[in-house]
């Protein structure tokens, strides 16, 4: 038989996490009716609280976990490195969980860490999220969690963005102000809020210079390379090659310069390319990458601020609040 657990009896009985936690505690703010309801199945079940998890949620584990989509994007490792500096300043640790793009890890990471083992949460979304009850979870268990870069918009709490709009905008004027006409953008995934300003900010910019949008010009990619590279492939193979691409995430910038060194296309001669990245080899790239760079380091450093000034004021619910910072256009060879 499965061990019981608090979550079985949330489950068991239509009830959150948290309500059946408080009622079996005799909490003041459970009904007498829930109390009794909690209690005779936790008696017919044969519950027995998990000991080590009860301690953990009496007292400060000094750990906390990070969440992210992946760390082979240079942008992700700045912030752990930014989170790291604030973590150690508080006499933390950290524990590193990768997703790998999978809404089902995600989920399974914040299941796990909801027996109180972290006192707090820093994460990015996948690309794959979009339902959210597990973060739901995680908030029901009195974890705080803020978010960065990838941020959840229906979840009340602390998010630590870049200007995505302002930054896609500025990317896709760059281009035109370079020549391009025909601008092609490389969208990750239509889940994230980062991907839907990024792209709007593109599209707006087209329109105020009155070039006309085509959705054929945007490129939906993925989790798989080898599938995105065939995607790119395609669109720089077709009778209509764009003259410009903005890609909204640095691993899709590299495999334009692949795509088109195998088709021989000169970059910028024959397509000026611009994209979101932090890479420190962008400007040994041939030719160097212009960029929008965001502040990683930065964005690590206040995400991690905010959780430990919560932690201070021992608020378990973080208040909405949303800090965004700037990023900053670099142009190099690829543009010109």
């Amino acid at each position: 038989m499965d061990q019981v657990t608090l979550k079985s009896l949330a489950k068991e009985l239509n009830l959150a996490v948290s309500t059946v936690s408080r009622a079996l505690n005799d909490s003041y703010e459970i009904s007498a009716e829930t109390k009794e309801k909690v209690h005779s199945l936790a008696k017919k079940l044969n519950y027995q609280p998990n000991p080590y998890a009860s301690s953990l949620r009496k007292r400060s584990s000094n750990t906390i976990a990070v969440i992210l989509p992946e760390i082979a994007n240079n942008f992700f490792s700045l912030v752990i490195n930014g989170i790291e500096e604030i973590a150690q300043e508080n006499g933390y640790h950290v524990l590193i969980y990768l997703t790998h793009e999978s809404h089902q890890k995600e989920a399974d990471f914040i299941r796990h860490l909801t027996n109180g083992r972290v006192d707090g949460v820093l994460m990015s979304l996948s690309g794959e999220t979009d339902d959210i009850s597990h973060l739901q979870e995680l908030k029901n268990s009195n974890i705080p969690v803020v978010f960065f870069d990838r941020i959840c918009e229906r979840l009340s709490t602390v998010k630590v963005t870049t200007n995505d709009y302002e930054s896609g905008y500025q990317a896709t004027q760059h281009l035109i102000n370079k020549g391009c006409k025909q601008i092609s953008y490389l969208a990750f995934s239509k889940n994230l809020s980062i991907d839907q300003k990024r792209r709007q900010g593109y599209i707006d910019a087209l329109k105020d210079n009155q070039l006309l949008f085509r959705e054929d010009m945007v490129i939906n990619c993925g989790n798989d390379q080898e599938d995105n590279y065939k995607k790119i492939k395609t669109l720089l193979s077709s009778s209509q090659v764009p003259d410009g691409i903005f890609a909204s995430v640095e691993l899709l910038a590299i495999l334009c310069y692949e795509v088109c060194r195998e088709l021989e296309l000169n970059i910028p001669g024959k397509i000026k390319i611009i994209g979101f990245s932090n890479l420190r080899t962008a400007s040994l790239l041939h030719p160097s990458l212009s960029t929008i760079t965001q502040p990683a380091f930065e964005i690590g450093k206040q995400a991690a601020s905010a959780l430990f000034q919560s932690f201070r004021k021992k608020q378990l619910v973080l208040e909405d609040k949303k800090i965004e910072l700037l990023s900053e256009l670099i142009e190099r060879d690829s543009t010109k």
